[in-house]
């Protein structure tokens, strides 16, 4: 696994101490990391992303995504079989276990929708800056803003 030294960083930067340690405690494998489900997240444009988890076995009523501040939380709760299956399981490889994920999300990140195909669960993002917080061109312009300048009598401003 690759280690990314964050150190340069701190030199040039103010404010972000939070930020890079969060990088360095997501780097390292925590005790009883949770690892179930497995998931992925691409970016699929230029605001655009998609986590994609693989929940096979469960249905979507059995699933609940709640988006709250800039936390994205996914549970899934299996419902309790009612003596559908007779049979008696030898071996449990498809987990069927309950599971909450949960992912951080950058300011004006929004969910855009979530779908669930062929046992994954999709879940699209979009990244909305408000056009007050994009960057903008400032023109630069020689002299005062209006295009006149009014000089100050000194000898008339003491009394």
């Amino acid at each position: 696994m690759r280690h990314v030294d964050f150190s340069p960083l701190y030199r040039s930067t103010v404010g972000f101490d939070r930020l890079f340690s969060m990088f360095d405690s997501l780097a390292q494998p925590a005790e009883g990391a949770q690892s179930y489900p497995p998931y992925n997240i691409e970016r699929t444009g230029e605001n655009n992303y998609r986590i994609t988890m693989a929940v096979a076995g469960f249905s979507e009523n059995e699933l609940e995504i709640e988006a709250h501040r800039n936390q994205l939380t996914v549970k899934g709760q299996k419902s309790e079989d009612q003596g559908e299956h007779t049979s008696e399981v030898l071996y449990r490889g498809i987990a069927s276990r309950a599971f909450e994920r949960r992912f951080q999300l950058a300011d004006f990140v929004e969910i855009s929708g979530a779908s669930l195909k062929n046992g994954l669960l999709h879940i699209d993002l979009i990244r909305e800056i408000p056009e007050q917080m994009k960057p903008r061109k400032i023109e630069v312009t020689q002299g005062s803003p209006n295009g006149t300048q009014i000089e100050a009598n000194v000898n008339s401003s003491k009394h």
